[in-house]
């Protein structure tokens, strides 16, 4: 089964001229003009009237402009400090990637009979029977699947994809592999039997590697708040942490170890949707 790579762009729209709404620009511009030439009469007279109370009141106008002013710069630069730490995170996850991607990985060996990369798939021809014998039609065998042992062994791209097709086996709809730079934690998305939105991070990590809190944190800031996960799961041919693990309890995302995926793929165990149904 081939599951679709969505490259997710933004959708360019055009603004178009609207009567309505420029004529309701200049009534406003109009009316805000009126109240600014009110004000300045107004400041006007109060001069030649009170021109004490003036004083005050201009120097009251110029503390406050001041101090909007900071408070303005201060949120400014909380604001880009929070974008170039996101632009940091992304380039470290690229790099992470790269790094990953750079291992050799193993050459696939096609399964007898199976298609080679980009041709198309056909039925082999049954050879004709000899002349006297019944023609016995060949049982085709099952396509072969890549073992829960053999999750380690693919790229990460190809892991992505496994776990894509374990959903899609599962009777999940609009299955979809995201992932890739700036994909913010998400790798595979898609629809439960019974609707709800799931996104899957996957972690293809050795034994020795485990998933921590910091890489949990990072999926739980994303996971609810810009994908909208209904179920939020973290796949991983290894294992978590302890603190990652009470990080997922609290946060309601679900935690699937090497040992879960290999029963996933067996079919004795549950699947992700299924493990938040359970609560854990």
């Amino acid at each position: 089964m081939t599951i679709p790579v969505r490259q997710v762009r933004r959708a360019e729209r055009r603004r178009r001229f609207d009567l309505g709404s420029t004529a309701m620009f200049f009534l406003l511009l109009a009316i805000l003009l009126c109240v600014l030439a009110f004000l300045a009469r107004t400041a006007a007279g109060l001069v030649e009237r009170r021109p004490l109370w003036a004083g005050v009141l201009a120097v009251l106008a110029v503390s406050a402009a001041l101090v909007c002013r900071s408070r303005w710069r201060r949120f400014s630069a909380g604001r880009y400090a929070r974008r170039a730490a996101r632009a940091l995170e992304e380039a470290a996850e690229t790099a992470s990637d790269s790094l990953r991607a750079g291992e050799a990985p193993r050459a696939a060996v096609p399964a007898p009979g199976a298609a080679a990369p980009g041709e198309p798939f056909t039925d082999p021809v049954p050879e004709p029977a000899a002349p006297g014998e019944p023609f016995m039609d060949p049982v085709p065998e099952p396509a072969a699947r890549p073992a829960p042992a053999d999750y380690a062994e693919l790229d990460p791209d190809g892991f992505e994809r496994a776990v894509a097709e374990l959903c899609a086996r599962g009777d999940c709809r609009e299955v979809e592999v995201v992932g890739g730079a700036g994909d913010l934690g998400a790798d595979v998305v898609a629809l439960t039997p019974d609707g709800r939105r799931l996104v899957v991070q996957c972690k293809q990590y050795g034994d020795a590697n485990k998933v921590g809190s910091q890489d949990m944190q990072r999926f739980g800031g994303t996971c609810f708040t810009i994908h909208e996960a209904d179920v939020a799961a973290v796949v991983t041919t290894s294992d978590f942490t302890a603190p990652a693990l009470e990080y997922a309890l609290q946060c309601g995302i679900v935690c699937v170890n090497g040992d879960d995926l290999a029963a996933w793929h067996r079919g004795t165990g549950p699947s992700p949707w299924q493990l938040a149904d359970t609560g854990r």
